[in-house]
């Protein structure tokens, strides 16, 4: 006991799986379905019945007593008890049998009434307010019979008696009978509830058990899995989704493994060449000299370009980075990032624009995407060695262009060069050179401030990198 509660206290309790579920709610459901037909068969059949058979005869003597001028009263008293079964009998307050039709059952109360006994009977609803009803056991004792009396106002202004009899079958037998009738019902249909609730449940169940273990297998690192689609919309729906998941989840971790394999070698290459100059200068005499030095300082800051991508890049898809958004000259920014690739030989980066359009966003950030967007046409820019820029103005919003003259990106690689971690294929010059984070940070820090980003290319033409802003206006 000590052991249990050590080790299950404050667990939740387990809940039933989906097959328990569905078979105790179908039952639960086919239970009260069964109960409510048990109450209404049962125990307010009789109920019911009175109500209608007393519903009935109220109606009868409503109408007789409209009627009670009409010299179609005889006729009509007539065809009433034909059709019905009732029985109609009309007095006058000194107890004379004015209208008499017995249609219906042997055990009569009103046909053995004498004069004395209507002209009680007439009195008594007098003094009722013109209206009663109540119920007999028959002279035999087989059978229960209703007596509705109504006061029926005449053209004389003397007031006739309307009495409206009938006969109420016992229902206690039928009750019996259906008792017996809704008990093999209740064992048929909860038998057949059963059977049916485990039929749905190991179709609906059947399925999601089967993706359960498969999902497993995936959470286990199995990419290759992939979930059957069968059953339900829904569960056909839900395989389609997990084998997408699983598709995509396969292409992160080839892109992985790819990063960490370029990182490896990119990392490999500046360690070694800082080793090599490093041993060098200090075993060799004269080696100590002002290249070496640069060597080492240029390698040194290939890491940390780098490793600072590394971490902006997972700082952003983490939600960690916020933005410092202050309104600055968009243009002039530009400008300024250009005149740092001055030194750059045979490189050339004209700026065309017609005028200096400032916006609201983070002045950093958006000066990060320039610098890697120009970096990334810098590496892929054709013979002339050529970086355009242009600055469009069209509804509000700025445009920033920048072109290379290179060979281009194939058609159906331009939605993938955006994601972290993309290399191209080996046979195209841009595998050979970066990881891919620079356009994966550009994306992220776009995406972060709202804006729109794009890529145009034409292979042998070049690449024509853009990305838009919200302008704030004109200086």
């Amino acid at each position: 006991m000590r052991g249990r509660e050590k080790g299950g206290k404050g667990l939740p309790p387990r809940p039933l799986g989906l097959r328990a579920q569905i078979t105790a709610g179908f039952c639960l459901f086919a239970l009260l379905i069964l109960l409510l037909l048990w109450v209404l068969q049962t125990v307010l059949l009789n109920p019911f019945y009175r109500a209608i058979k007393t519903g009935e005869a109220r109606r009868i003597a409503d109408s007789i007593a409209k009627n009670i001028d009409s010299p179609e009263l005889d006729s009509l008293a007539y065809d009433t008890c034909l059709h019905t079964g009732v029985n109609i009998f009309i007095t006058d307050p000194i107890g004379r049998s004015l209208v008499a039709y017995r249609q219906s059952f042997k055990d009569s109360l009103v046909a053995g009434m004498g004069r004395l006994e209507r002209i009680a009977a007439f009195d008594k609803v007098n003094l009722l307010g013109g209206s009663y009803m109540e119920t007999f056991t028959s002279r035999s004792g087989g059978a229960q019979i209703m007596l509705l009396g109504v006061m029926a106002p005449t053209a004389s202004e003397e007031y006739w008696l309307v009495l409206v009899e009938s006969e109420i079958t016992p229902v206690d037998a039928t009750v019996d009978t259906l008792r017996v009738q809704l008990f093999c019902v209740t064992l048929v249909m909860l038998l057949l509830g059963a059977a049916l609730a485990a039929f749905l449940s190991r179709r609906i169940a059947g399925p999601l058990t089967a993706m359960s273990e498969s999902a497993k297998l995936l959470g286990q690192g199995d990419y290759s899995i992939r979930f059957q689609s069968q059953g339900a919309r829904e569960v056909s729906e839900l395989a389609q989704t997990l084998n997408y998941a699983a598709g995509e989840l396969s292409k992160v971790d080839k892109l992985r493994r790819e990063l960490l394999a370029n990182v490896s070698h990119d990392l490999r290459t500046p360690l070694t060449m800082i080793k090599g100059y490093a041993e060098v200068m200090r075993d060799l005499p004269g080696e100590n000299t002002p290249e070496n030095v640069q060597v080492i300082v240029e390698e040194t800051e290939r890491l940390t370009n780098l490793v600072n991508d590394l971490l902006d890049l997972s700082k952003l898809e983490a939600g960690a980075v916020g933005l410092v958004k202050s309104r600055f000259n968009l243009t002039a920014c530009i400008k300024g990032i250009l005149t740092r690739y001055d030194k750059l030989a045979d490189y050339s980066f004209p700026f065309a624009f017609e005028e200096e359009i400032w916006v609201e966003a983070d002045e950093l950030k958006i000066s990060q995407v320039v610098y890697n967007l120009v970096n990334n046409a810098i590496h892929y820019a054709g013979a002339d060695k050529t970086v355009s820029l242009a600055q469009t103005v069209l509804e509000g919003r700025v445009r920033i262009s920048v072109s290379d003259t290179g060979e281009g990106i194939p058609p159906d690689k331009l939605k993938d060069i955006w994601e972290r971690y993309y290399k191209e294929d080996k046979e195209h010059r841009r595998a050979q050179v970066g990881t891919g984070l620079g356009l994966a940070i550009v994306k992220n820090v776009l995406e972060l401030h709202g804006g729109a980003y794009g890529v145009e290319s034409t292979l042998g033409q070049g690449s024509v990198f853009w990305f838009e802003l919200p302008a704030c206006g004109l200086e």
